[in-house]
């Protein structure tokens, strides 16, 4: 057994063991990657930005892409970061040269209930405090980006003069914030007479759902972002006309808010390899997935990159193929689905208080929901890889039927221990993901074609992926589908906001549901990300927080030294 994985009557928490480790300067690390040290821009000792002219398209192709997705997860996630931390250090190992590209961590996850994204144990990204408490400013940038937007399209509709003839009631636009807050999803805007604006009902998203961190994702230069972020769809005239971002010449100042959010950032993982991370959507709302520019900075620089995406492979693992991919040329050549022992029992049908005590039975029962990702990804001429993610309390039973099951339908599976033993605990992983690429038969192929209608390609993806037997559009999709329609965005590809906690849009349905039906209650459009967000059944783009939030254990002493993190 690994050093690593001692025992001790008190298990060290991720922050403890991040701090034991001695951080590498960011020099040494850009070094790895072939990046000189004036090509940087530091932020401190131990992270930098990476400039925009190190992205080498004629390099992209001699690249691996990994992809890490996961079954669909219990409410404390299964690992998939931590997974692809620790795939990282394991090509590494064996003499790979690989970068885990990641997203960046939101503030309502890391003071709510799921905490930090930066991996755990002995595969994590680091310097975790500041990766996971504002890092970089990029969140900051975003937030000030819509906001700008937000208080651009006020103001216009109380100017007298310099005037759109906005309609406030067709505003779409809310305003963001990069914290769990429901008590901010509906709002009243402009009260206190004249001086105080125009009074209407609005709303806030967390930063993470704002159509400019979807924009900044999907952005592939300075000139195409202002682009981009001109063509926001923002409302509709008194007359009825389209009204846009660029009607209100706000494209050049959201652009400057955003020209040191849109280079990606260079970090290290424990192990001292290159990790980039850059912006981070929610796969449940929006895409899931790092920027454009960060995968294709990793794939300039390494001959291996690793990435994940959020939630369930239904949710961010579909958005990263059929809309990432399809925007920026690129196709992984491995899949990774993450699964654990105790996300199959309860899928199986044990509660979340029970998950602990070995239960081989609810393990075969809930393997139909790992099944049913590994057969989605087959749908895109993906061979899936299974990684295992170990937990102290998994018997040794439990982890050989989950191999078996998996061996009985020809995938193959590992054991992964990457958060007791670092890179060491996925050599085998990494040796199953090298065999895949190198014997890779078919070419990737996107689900659905963007030129098929909307009602088309919402209905593929639910029944190919959810695994649902109709689609039913409410009364207000019904109506979005004429405006989509109208406004010439119904080429558009989709990303469909749903519950991560089911296959289905109804989170109590565990397991592989079967012959639901998926509720589509409206569809918004965010032309300035280039897809459609299909919204179904009782989403919200504002989470709050749960009743014991993890802020409430989160301190700092007098020497500066932060506790609670994890």
């Amino acid at each position: 057994m690994s050093n690593h994985a001692s025992v001790s009557s008190k298990p060290k928490t991720d922050l403890e063991i991040a701090r034991e480790i001695p951080l590498k300067h960011i020099n040494t690390i850009a070094e790895k990657l072939g990046v000189a040290p004036d090509d940087l821009e530091h932020y401190g000792k131990y992270k930098a930005k990476l400039p925009l002219h190190l992205i080498d398209e004629a390099k992209l192709k001699r690249c691996k892409l990994i992809l890490v997705s996961a079954i669909t997860p219990t409410p404390a996630g299964e690992g998939k970061t931590t997974t692809s931390i620790g795939l990282t250090e394991g090509l590494n190992r064996l003499k790979k040269k690989a970068t885990a590209v990641l997203r960046e961590p939101s503030l309502g996850p890391v003071f709510g209930i799921k905490g930090g994204a930066t991996g755990g144990g002995y595969a994590q990204v680091v310097p975790m405090e500041d990766i996971n408490l504002h890092f970089n400013g990029d969140f900051s940038a975003i937030e000030k980006a819509n906001n700008l937007l937000a208080a651009l399209i006020d103001n216009n509709i109380q100017n007298k003069k310099n005037t759109l003839g906005i309609d406030s009631r067709t505003v779409r636009w809310k305003r963001c914030m990069d914290m769990n807050d429901r008590a901010l999803r509906k709002i009243i805007v402009g009260l206190g007479g004249k001086s105080g604006g125009y009074p209407r009902e609005t709303g806030f998203d967390i930063t993470a759902a704002s159509e400019i961190m979807a924009i900044l994702c999907m952005s592939q230069s300075p000139e195409h972002l202002k682009e981009k972020l001109g063509n926001i769809f923002v409302g509709y005239t008194k007359e009825k006309k389209p009204v846009f971002a660029r009607d209100l010449k706000a494209e050049g100042s959201m652009a400057v808010l955003l020209k040191d959010a849109i280079k990606p950032n260079l970090v290290q993982t424990l192990e001292g390899n290159p990790a980039i991370i850059h912006a981070g959507p929610f796969a449940n709302i929006a895409q899931g997935t790092n920027t454009i520019l960060a995968t294709k900075m990793g794939m300039s620089l390494s001959d291996y990159v690793v990435t994940e995406a959020g939630f369930g492979f239904d949710l961010g693992g579909e958005k990263f193929l059929d809309i990432k991919c399809g925007y920026a040329g690129i196709a992984p050549d491995a899949v990774v689905i993450v699964a654990t022992v105790r996300a199959l029992k309860y899928h199986g049908g044990v509660g979340l208080k029970e998950l602990k005590s070995p239960n081989v039975e609810a393990v075969k029962k809930g393997f139909a929901n790992l099944e049913k990702h590994l057969e989605n990804a087959r749908k895109f001429n993906l061979s899936p890889v299974v990684a295992v993610n170990r937990f102290p309390t998994d018997t040794e039973e439990e982890l050989q039927t989950v191999k078996a099951l998996c061996q009985s339908i020809g995938v193959k599976a590992s054991i992964s221990e990457v958060w007791a033993k670092g890179g060491e605990g996925a050599l085998e992983l990494a040796e199953f993901v090298l065999h895949e690429i190198e014997n890779k038969k078919e070419t990737f192929k996107p689900l659905y074609d963007w030129n098929w209608s909307v009602e088309k390609k919402i209905e593929t993806v639910a029944k190919e992926i959810y695994g649902a037997a109709d689609v039913q559009y409410g009364a207000q999709a019904k109506t979005d589908l004429k405006v989509i329609s109208e406004l010439g965005f119904d080429k558009l590809p989709i990303c469909i906001a749903k519950t991560q906690k089911s296959l289905s849009d109804n989170e109590a349905l565990i397991g592989r549901p079967q012959g639901f039906t998926l509720t589509v209650r409206e569809i918004e459009i965010s032309s300035g990300a280039g897809f459609l967000v299909p919204i179904a059944g009782e989403m919200m783009r504002m989470p709050g927080l749960p009743e014991s939030p993890a802020a409430e254990m989160i301190d700092i002493d007098k020497n500066g030294v932060i506790s609670g993190l994890f």
